[in-house]
């Protein structure tokens, strides 16, 4: 992907997260400590949530849709799919379509075949991320010496989505994430997890809990806003106020997670 010119780009324009709920904030966590003055715009697909149990064709449909819609709208300078599953499955089809810089979202395993000393990695991720052939791709560029286990933890989607909304969740749902990679073949001598979900990042500390001692956790969030600083890095920014969260759901799901968004200067929230 070029870097677009600098020209061609006005102050406001701003970058577009989109993900299927409140996973992308660990993506906007890392982006705003790099690009601190740029715009952001971010878009929860709460209607469409979870992607994670949705079928290939049905998520490629939805992803590209809504990206076509709120380019036009938005005029976005840059589109990051802050979504494993989406990105995974649409990211070539949207890439096709729009004229928009994008910038997807890929499982970590080339870091985490660095990182592991046991040669046993743990993945985690939605049913839909774990089963593709871009996985497959990435273990054999990249990990072809380790052994990667992979597991389907879609609880742990709803588990953010809830905490960030100040409803309780079961230990048990990181219990049972944890127990599911550690009762493979070679489980138990996982030392690196990566975090295939973006939701997955916010509730770390959890899942740290569940492991153990001697477990190390790897995301994708701070490369992604690496490339993204570095697509962008001639551009000028300028912030006229407050950012913007829009939402393919009910505004009243949206406004609950007002706190959350606050926190990174998001204080605009509506339908789309």
């Amino acid at each position: 992907m070029n870097r677009t010119s600098a020209r061609a780009v006005r102050p406001d324009a701003p970058i577009l997260l989109f993900d299927s709920g409140v996973g992308g904030l660990s993506v906007l966590a890392e982006l705003r400590a790099l690009l601190p003055d740029a715009p952001i715009i971010y878009a929860a697909d709460l209607a469409g949530l979870p992607y994670g149990e949705k079928s290939e064709a049905e998520i490629a449909a939805r992803v590209s849709g809504l990206l076509g819609r709120m380019a036009e709208r938005f005029a976005p300078r840059l589109i990051c799919i802050a979504c494993n599953t989406a990105s995974t499955i649409a990211l070539g089809m949207v890439r096709e379509v729009l004229n928009t810089p994008i910038v997807g979202t890929v499982p970590a395993i080339r870091p985490a075949a660095a990182l592991t000393r046991s040669g046993v990695i743990g993945l985690l991720g939605t049913a839909a991320t774990i089963r593709q052939a871009y996985v497959d791709e990435l273990e054999a560029a990249f990990a072809p010496d380790k052994l990667l286990l992979r597991h389907a933890a879609p609880e742990l989607v709803a588990a953010a989505e809830s905490r960030l909304r100040g409803i309780p969740v079961e230990r048990d749902v990181f219990r049972r994430a944890a127990e599911g990679l550690r009762a493979m073949p070679g489980g138990d001598r996982i030392d690196t997890v990566v975090l295939a979900c973006t939701h997955f990042p916010l509730v770390a500390t959890d899942l740290a809990d569940a492991f153990g001692a001697g477990v190390r956790f790897i995301d994708g969030a701070s490369g992604i806003a690496r490339r993204i600083a570095d697509l962008t890095r001639d551009q000028q920014f300028a912030r006229s106020g407050p950012g913007l969260a829009v939402t393919s759901g009910p505004l009243d799901e949206l406004e609950r997670l007002a706190e959350a968004f606050a926190a990174y200067g998001i204080e605009d929230l509506t339908a789309l």
